[in-house]
């Protein structure tokens, strides 16, 4: 199964984690994040938009400007980073809004797309920007950085298990 989700969210949560694993609570230029996450100033300035209007990230301008966070990591859930860069975390429109479908009643996945719903949104919900900070190796200078995540080439699995050789990016 393959649920995905949106690069804005993807580089948004990478972007949110670099700035809190700086050193101090100095602002943080984009072009420097941008650079260590490999994402394009442009892109990357739409992100940290609605985490700025979100009270996520504080903006500074001028000399020795950049983002920094507003919150301590602790005090930061990832649901609501997700919701302020996703919208909304339903897994179909039907989970949220009954009504944008005729067969919402009587429809017999409707309760599965809820549940795996309310399961994503559990474990977001549950997690903070801290304990992101403390997973794996996100402590070291660089960990969040995608050179692990660049295009490969390699067997990748196809449907019912077969591989086959081909380009794919770990992003």
């Amino acid at each position: 199964m393959h649920v995905k989700l949106s690069t804005r969210s993807r580089y948004g949560m990478r972007a949110l984690l670099d700035i809190a694993l700086q050193s101090s609570n100095e602002p943080v230029r984009l072009k420097e994040i941008a650079g260590r996450q490999d994402v394009s100033l442009s892109y990357l300035e739409h992100i940290v938009g609605p985490l700025i209007a979100g009270g996520v990230l504080r903006s500074t301008r001028g000399p020795g400007g950049g983002v920094s966070l507003l919150r301590r990591p602790e005090d930061i859930p990832l649901g609501e980073v997700m919701r302020l860069l996703e919208g909304s975390l339903s897994t179909t429109d039907c989970v949220r809004h009954p009504d944008v479908c005729q067969r919402s009643a009587s429809c017999a996945t409707r309760t599965l797309w809820t549940e795996m719903a309310e399961a994503m949104d559990s474990v977001l919900r549950t997690k903070t920007l801290a304990d992101l900070m403390h997973q794996g190796d996100a402590d070291v200078p660089g960990a969040c950085a995608p050179d692990a995540m660049r295009p490969f080439r390699g067997p990748v699995p196809g449907p019912g298990g077969a591989t086959k050789e081909r380009e794919r990016s770990a992003i």
